[in-house]
């Protein structure tokens, strides 16, 4: 379809009529489909109040508001849609996405809920309800809510395997899952992605990209305070620019912070693509000449992924942003390591497996050190054992608490230390902690602050517990760079392997457990045990300061030396092929 036609055409004809309902229609839509969302808001607001409008006008009005920051606006909107049309699935789920956005975590779940028995295909309702009650801690229907997710996605994979489903992997990441499962999820949002989108032309390779620099572009809306760009930064000033040209591809916020700064400073090109639609996004990277593509994001909130499902680049590669494979067979490689990758697990991957040498992780020994403080500024208390978790609240699953409960009983005098996710969360933890037999109060929250500050304050933790199936990844290495040891349980599952790659990158293999079990014994030993903690966190030091994980030369040398036997294959015009750590 052709947008900016329709932007044309819808804008001359609200200058000749302010008050035509459907030239605004036909321009917000377009906008929105660009994702234009803040141009198509002030569209809404220029309408005169009196001019007719119906569900759709207040869905996409909300619609709208939502994605420019606006969600208690966007209830509005969304309920004055439902005004007009009460068994609208797509607008209580709608309604369900701002309250997420507002924390009320409960009322996002009966609104998905809602939306699932007005469609039964409605896959995305199904992953939510169960993702959102994750989020409030809410486990009451956490069975039933995982399996009924589960058979939507099935029966979507049956259905419309053509064209794909909204089968929302993300919220398959924190869930008891198979390696299959989330392929089939993985793939069927692929092709939902890409459903409609004619690839260009092959790029023809030619003898003279042979002997050039290697243009590699990285696609992102996280180029700011967030969790991958305070990983990959210095991976990024590391590059070696004799032989690599690197472009940042942004379509995300501009929040002014420092390391927003330090980011478009890392790479000789940074590039504004937020106002661009995804076609156009992917003309400007093919106009680029760009030859291998690095999505951070994959399937997370605010990706452009239908970006890729356009080849604008011979080599497309899936990175760092999204813990699993992305299902898309127009991406042809998946960087990993052997630790969250192996080999043995290829058959779940629609990519080709590129496993890093050591830890597929990037991380930056410029931040900051934590700054000495004491517990009590942080309202900690002085002499308890502080076991600590500060994965978000919808890692945690009932099987994870009841191990953490059972370590905290047979601890006297510890507490466990969590995220203040929400009102929700907190209120409900504190109610499972006491069904369990443990006093509520041996639990604390610590509100989310910014990252320098945190360091300082996660540092009086004693040991960080990490969940199962989706382990700590910034976080553990947030753990790490503040000196804090941690146990982790892997499992079959990408997201379920991180932590442990971190920890063989520490020479810390003892601290990856088989079993709750041996999990719960280890944490248990070293609360017990003050020479056996202060041993681990002297061996963490050294790990940290001396090991690879922390060595972004290193690191953006073996990603460059992976970049380089990709682009050989492509050179030989042969197919991509699983890369092995060498």
């Amino acid at each position: 379809d052709d947008m900016d036609g329709s932007i044309e055409a819808g804008r001359e004809a609200l200058a000749l009529q302010p008050g035509n309902t459907t030239a605004c229609m036909v321009l917000t839509q377009a906008l929105i489909v660009q994702q234009r969302f803040a141009e198509a808001v002030q569209v809404f607001e220029a309408l005169p109040a009196d001019a007719p409008r119906d569900h759709d006008f207040h869905l996409n009005y909300g619609i709208s508001l939502l994605r420019s920051k606006r969600a208690q606006d966007a209830v509005g909107e969304f309920l004055q849609a439902l005004n007009y049309r009460m068994d609208a699935a797509a607008t209580h789920g709608q309604l369900g996405f701002a309250f997420r956005e507002l924390k009320l975590y409960e009322e996002a779940v009966e609104c998905f809920r809602t939306a699932a028995l007005l469609d039964p295909n409605h896959v995305a309702a199904r992953a939510f309800v169960s993702h959102l009650d994750q989020f409030a801690c809410r486990w009451e229907s956490f069975e039933t809510n995982r399996e009924e997710y589960l058979r939507a996605l099935r029966e979507a994979a049956s259905q419309r395997m053509a064209r794909g489903a909204d089968s929302t992997p993300f919220a398959l990441v924190a869930l008891p899952h198979t390696r299959e499962e989330f392929l089939q999820a993985a793939q069927l949002e692929s092709r939902r992605l890409a459903a409609g989108i004619k690839p260009m032309p092959a790029r023809r390779i030619t003898p003279a990209d042979a002997g050039r620099r290697l243009r590699i572009g990285y696609l992102s809306s996280d180029f700011h305070q967030h969790a991958t760009t305070l990983l990959i930064t210095e991976m990024l000033e590391r590059h070696d620019r004799e032989h690599f040209e690197v472009f940042l591809y942004s379509h995300g916020i501009d929040d002014r912070s420092s390391i927003r700064e330090r980011v478009k400073r890392s790479s000789e090109h940074f590039v504004e693509v937020a106002p661009l639609s995804p076609g156009a996004t992917a003309q400007r990277i093919r106009a680029d000449g760009i030859d291998i593509l690095v999505d951070l994001k994959g399937h997370t909130t605010h990706n452009r992924f239908s970006t890729l499902a356009y080849r604008p680049a011979p080599v497309q590669v899936a990175f760092l942003g999204f813990p699993g494979t992305t299902g898309a067979d127009y991406v042809d490689y998946f960087v990993g390591d052997r630790h969250v990758t192996p080999l043995e697990h290829a058959s779940s991957y629609s990519e080709k497996l590129a496993q890093m040498p050591h830890c597929y992780q990037p991380n930056d020994r410029q931040r900051p050190t934590p700054v000495p403080s004491a517990r009590a500024q942080w309202g900690l208390p002085p002499g308890d054992f502080l076991f600590a978790c500060f994965n978000q609240a919808y890692k945690i699953i009932p099987e994870t608490f009841e191990a953490w409960m059972e370590i905290l009983r047979e601890v006297p005098g510890s507490r466990l230390w969590l995220l203040d996710g929400s009102e929700q969360s907190r209120t409900n933890l504190r109610a499972h902690a006491g069904a369990r037999g443990v006093d509520p109060d041996r639990l604390l929250f610590g509100a989310p602050i910014d990252p320098m500050n945190h360091l300082s304050r996660l540092s009086h933790a004693d040991l960080m517990l990490d969940t199962w199936p989706c382990n700590a990844h910034t976080t553990a290495s947030d753990a790490v760079w503040a000196g804090v040891p941690f146990v982790t349980l892997p499992g079959e599952t990408f997201a379920s392997r991180v932590a442990a790659s971190l920890l063989h990158a520490l020479d810390l293999p003892d601290l990856v457990c088989a079993d709750v079990e041996a999990y719960k014994r280890q944490a248990i030993a070293l609360a017990r045990d003050p020479a056996l903690l202060s041993q681990v966190r002297g061996r963490l030091a050294r790990g940290r300061d001396q090991g690879p994980l922390f060595d972004s030369t290193r690191f953006a040398r073996d990603i460059e030396a992976l970049y380089q036997r990709m682009w050989e294959r492509k050179l030989q015009g042969l197919p991509a092929d699983h890369l092995p750590a060498q």
